[in-house]
């Protein structure tokens, strides 16, 4: 079962190429500091390494009780 991952915009999307702002829109991102909660996909982790230098992620361990 695949866990979380806690994305959050850090650089604004200001002056960058249309397709590293369709993959911010396709992940939710459309603001300054918004965190979304993705499932952890190969797709997903692509997404993150295509515009890794604008977001900050982190993985979230979900507790199972």
């Amino acid at each position: 079962m695949p866990g979380k991952i806690k994305i959050t915009l850090v650089k604004s999307m200001i002056g960058r190429p249309e397709k590293h702002r369709k993959v911010l829109r396709g992940m939710g991102l459309n603001k300054v500091n918004k965190t979304v909660m993705l499932e952890d996909t190969p797709s997903v982790r692509g997404m993150i390494h295509k515009i890794n230098h604008l977001v900050h992620a982190e993985e979230s361990i979900d507790e199972v009780k």
